[in-house]
Parts: C-alpha cells; sequence; structure tokens
C-alpha cells in the first residue's frame, strides 16, 4: 500500500519508518517521545489525519534536530496541512478525470474558458513560530537579551532610528495596556559583549509590510495567519528583521531562516492557523506569515473547516503561455533581506 493511500498510525509503524526514525535519533528514549508526540498531535487534527504521511515524518524529524518543543502552547513552530498539485514520479501535473479516465474540467470566472481540474494531495509543512525564533538566539549562547514586544499608545515618547534610541514609558496594568490600542512594535538584542540593536515599527508600517507581502492578507480572505494572530505575525517581522539584518546566527538559526522562508514562499497564501494548532515533533519556517492553503481551522475547536476554493488564476497576459492553474499559488515572497 503507498504512503499515500495510509493513516499516519499505520505508516509510523511501518518497519521503513520505524528504521528511519531509530537511525536520525539513535536513543530509544527519544525515540519513544517522538513518536508518541506525533502520533498524539495527528491523532487530534482530522485534517492532518489526510496528510501525506511522508510529509509528517520528515518536517517533525527536521523540527527535532532543531530542538524544539512539540508543545502548541509554547507556540515554537505549526505543523499545518495545504494542498499541493499532485504529480507524477516524472514531476508531470496529475488532473481529475472521471470513471472513464476523461479529463474533468471547470469553467473560470476570470476568462469564461474551461480548464482542467487539478488533483490535490494534502501535505503537512512545518511553520516556525516568533517562539522558536527566540529559542534558537538565546541557545545560540551570543545574547544577553532578546525581546520583542507590541507598543502601545500612549507608552512611545521617542524613537530616534540614526542613534537607536527608544524611550517608552510602559503601562504597568496589565488589563488596562492589554484593552488600550496598539501603535507599533519594537525588538531589541543585546550581545553578551554589550553590543545592542534596536527596532521599531509603527503598525501602519507593518500593516503596509503585510499589505505587500500577503496577497491573502490584503485581500482580507480570511485564512492568512495575519488575519489569525497579526500580533504573532509583527513579532516575528520584527525577529526576522533584527536578526537576519544584525544578529548572530548559530548554524540552527541559518537552518531555521533557509527553511522557514523556502516554506513560506511555497504556502504563504494558502494556509490558515490557530493558535491551539497541533504541533508535531519539531519540522521546517515567514516572518509575516501569510498563508493561502484555504485550511482554516477553528480557533475555539481546534477542527480544521472546510477549505474554501481558492480564486482561479487569472488570464495571462498577452504574449505569455497559458498554464494550468496550480493548486497552490505561491505568494510573492521577499529574501529575508526584504522581510
Amino acid at each position: 500500500m503507498a504512503n499515500q493511500a495510509m493513516t499516519f498510525s499505520m505508516a509510523i509503524n511501518t518497519s521503513g519508518y520505524q528504521k528511519l526514525i531509530n537511525n536520525t535519533l539513535k536513543d530509544p528514549a527519544k525515540v519513544q517521545r517522538f513518536v508518541s508526540a506525533i502520533t498524539s498531535a495527528v491523532a487530534i487534527n482530522k485534517e492532518l489525519q489526510s496528510c501525506d504521511p511522508s510529509t509528517i515524518l520528515s518536517g517533525a524529524l527536521l523540527g527535532e534536530s532543531l530542538g524544539l518543543s512539540p508543545s502548541p502552547q509554547l507556540g515554537q513552530y505549526y505543523l499545518v496541512p495545504f494542498d499541493v498539485q499532485a504529480k507524477d514520479a516524472d514531476g508531470n501535473k496529475i488532473y481529475q478525470t472521471d470513471e472513464n479516465g476523461n479529463f474533468l474540467y471547470e469553467t473560470w470566472q476570470s476568462d469564461g474558458k474551461r480548464h482542467k481540474i487539478p488533483l490535490k494531495v494534502k501535505q503537512a509543512q512545518f511553520q516556525l513560530g516568533y517562539k522558536g525564533y527566540v529559542q534558537l538566539a538565546l541557545r545560540s549562547g551570543y545574547y544577553k537579551r532578546l525581546n520583542v514586544m507590541s507598543v502601545k499608545q500612549g507608552e512611545l515618547k521617542r524613537y530616534d532610528p540614526m542613534w537607536e534610541e527608544i524611550e517608552l514609558e510602559i503601562i504597568q496594568d496589565e488589563k488596562t495596556r492589554e484593552k488600550t490600542k496598539t501603535i507599533g512594535y519594537v525588538a531589541m538584542f543585546e550581545y553578551l559583549n554589550g553590543f545592542r540593536k534596536v527596532l521599531y515599527w509603527s503598525r501602519d508600517k507593518m500593516e503596509a509590510h503585510a499589505n505587500r507581502y500577503s496577497k491573502g492578507y490584503a485581500a482580507r480572505s480570511g485564512y492568512t495567519f495575519w488575519e489569525k494572530d497579526f500580533d504573532a505575525m509583527a513579532y516575528k517581522t520584527m525577529l526576522r528583521q533584527l536578526i537576519s539584518k544584525w544578529g548572530i546566527m548559530s548554524i540552527d538559526l541559518q537552518n531555521a531562516f533557509e527553511q522557514d522562508s523556502v516554506i513560506e514562499q511555497e504556502a504563504e497564501s494558502y494556509i490558515g492557523m490557530a493558535e491551539d494548532l497541533p504541533v508535531l515533533a519539531p519540522v521546517t519556517d515567514v516572518d509575516e506569515i501569510g498563508d493561502d492553503a484555504p485550511v482554516v481551522v477553528d480557533g475555539d475547536t481546534g477542527e480544521v473547516v472546510e477549505p474554501v476554493e481558492a480564486e482561479p488564476v487569472k488570464k495571462p497576459a498577452k504574449g505569455r503561455k497559458k498554464s494550468a492553474p496550480p493548486v497552490v499559488v505561491a505568494e510573492e515572497q521577499p529574501g529575508l533581506d526584504e522581510l
């Protein structure tokens, strides 16, 4: 039976998967903890259960190599499902057919023409949370302090971007502060040798950043990370801006940045997120996580709601070759220097 037809609970117990896990982790105690963590995470998320088991395992092993906690409460990373275009062994796209093998078609509103309907398969993918960035940075041993927070109305007294001097008067009452309007975000780090860096962005600047790099958010699609938890995405953006440009990065942190960028390029516009989204033993991560695999997770129940169909790709301009619409349209994503 092919992996794709297997449930994850079946696949994880096959000799091939067991051998891979044991050869990778080696320590029996780690193996037991790892298997227990990912099995539990998949069991409580119906959408993950329909994902290709190999993508769940590969993502989980990558996260394990980073040493991040699989606890969704800690928010160090998230394992989320999204739809991708199915392909054969030669990399050719596969399309839906009827019982007689004839292609199924749908009419696009954008051009009024009939197009073959892509066959979709679900894959699980890792998304690194801002707390994961903090953990990896602090673990490098270079940082004495590393922090990111929102700035509320009335708290910012002065900010000089040239000399990187900022004066804040933080509201001490937590309940009052929580209810106060957010006007910006600030991130800072200080090395053990005393070197420090401070970065402040206004809420308007962060909003413009999200609109520019997240098409799903700009369209207010309702299922992007930015719409689910704007502050968490803003924190991640600030940390990426700060550390990628001025921070010292360990090998693990560099790998996390690279993997994070790749994943966001692939799924940025197509994945919905909830704070309680089950996380598997770590895996692979954009700073402004906006995602579009129309997968929506109910923030109250933790269940995945039926995905919303993405808008068909617009008709290509004259002179450009037409192509079938991919299931996942990767959102144009900035490099680390642009984030």
